[in-house]
């Protein structure tokens, strides 16, 4: 008698295709039923913790507890637990943390923020927030400003000043700056002489007559000594320029090729003038939000 096993037979739906394809009717393993049975319990607890299911015009609310918060807006709310009340609940626990910081801010001298790291970390998270919102449109990402337009703030050159106060006293109150035009005052081979001497003054001129000659004018006639003073390095309280610094702020000398380009540049702002303003953001901001953006100002260009 033969000892060998019978080959074990799949067994089958019965379908067939073709004669001889047959569909198996093999069992789910058992840890993917488990699984699955699993997946079904979960879904029947969480339906009854949490809001889930439609009911008319209402909803099941979940078996948590409520939730109470204030809005922004400060209206009080008292809801059933879902992850918008959750939100909002976090939200007011931010507001609060912050107005602590903020108070805290307000009461410290810009010394003591500088010298504290948490506050000068916060400080600088809220007025880097605050310059994107309302200062970057004009004077540009990291304050690079444009030429001609809008002053650079990252190169420590400050024409109201480069003080914590003075910083602030600027965003605050705003200035008007305004070179007047000299098209009038002065002819066009006077004001092609200031312009060399005026380039002089930061070692950029190379006619050594016209020097002299500009500088005459820049003492006399123009009456440039009134605002730039006489050295040229400018005045803070009336926002004029320091020409000596290698600074430009208004006149396109860095990008010019050659001493004709750049004296053409300062010869344009003589002639025609210059009319800047900034206005005042005390309306606009609060005295710590100014106090904040007035120290990360004073970050970007070093400060003085």
């Amino acid at each position: 008698m033969s000892n060998d096993k019978q080959p074990h037979s799949a067994q089958t739906t019965g379908h067939a295709w073709d004669g001889d394809i047959q569909e198996f009717n093999n069992p789910l393993p058992r840890w993917w039923l488990w699984g699955f049975y699993a997946t079904v319990v979960f879904a029947i607890v969480y339906w009854i913790l949490y809001p889930a299911w439609p009911i008319g015009k209402t909803y099941t609310k979940g078996m948590f507890n409520n939730i109470e918060y204030t809005t922004a807006q400060g209206q009080h709310v008292v809801t059933h637990w879902n992850t918008r009340a959750v939100y909002e609940r976090e939200m007011q626990f931010a507001r609060q943390q912050q107005a602590g910081i903020l108070k805290t801010l307000d009461q410290s001298s810009f010394d003591d923020i500088v010298k504290d790291p948490q506050k000068l970390g916060f400080a600088k998270s809220m007025a880097k927030v605050l310059f994107a919102d309302n200062c970057q449109a004009c004077h540009q990402a990291g304050g690079a400003g444009i030429v001609g337009r809008y002053p650079n703030l990252a190169d420590d050159d400050w024409l109201w000043g480069g003080s914590f106060a003075q910083i602030e006293n600027t965003i605050r109150e705003g200035h008007t700056g305004m070179m007047p035009s000299f098209k009038t005052r002065l002819s066009r081979a006077q004001i092609n002489a200031v312009s060399e001497y005026v380039l002089s003054l930061s070692g950029q001129a190379s006619d050594t007559d016209l020097v002299k000659q500009g500088q005459a004018i820049f003492e006399g006639e123009g009456g440039c000594v009134a605002c730039h003073t006489k050295a040229g390095t400018g005045n803070i309280a009336m926002g004029s320029a320091n020409l000596t610094d290698q600074i430009w702020t208004i006149a396109k000398v860095a990008s010019a090729k050659n001493p004709q380009e750049k004296r053409a540049a300062v010869y344009s702002v003589v002639e025609n003038g210059v009319t800047r303003t900034m206005p005042t953001w005390k309306d606009r901001l609060s005295p710590t939000e100014i106090k904040v953006l007035a120290l990360y100002v004073h970050e970007l260009g070093g400060g003085k």
